[in-house]
């Protein structure tokens, strides 16, 4: 088993049912332990100074005011099926 903090691409592999040979399971660790060390040298980059938004954006919502809106009829005027002033649909879920 891997050292904590790693990923033991073998265990990976048999939760998700692959069978891979153990010369494919050694290479995918190695490729996967380089991976990884570049992801913990990334970490090390100092970001301090890096914008975060390419373009500033604020209040981007418009008020949340009420207006007209569909009535019960116009909604439902080009359903395929509707019942009870309701969209009739398949049933999806047993």
């Amino acid at each position: 088993m891997a050292e904590r903090g790693e990923i033991d691409v073998a265990h990976v592999a048999r939760l998700a049912r692959l069978n891979l040979t153990a010369a494919e399971t050694e290479l995918f660790q190695a490729q996967l332990e380089r991976v990884l060390e570049y992801a913990e040298k990334l970490k090390q980059a100092d970001t301090s100074t890096v914008e975060t938004e390419a373009v500033a954006i604020h209040d981007v919502t418009r008020p949340d005011e009420p207006r007209d809106w569909f009535t019960t009829a116009e909604a439902l005027r080009n359903a395929p099926r509707a019942a009870n002033d309701l969209f009739v649909v398949p049933k999806v879920v047993e």
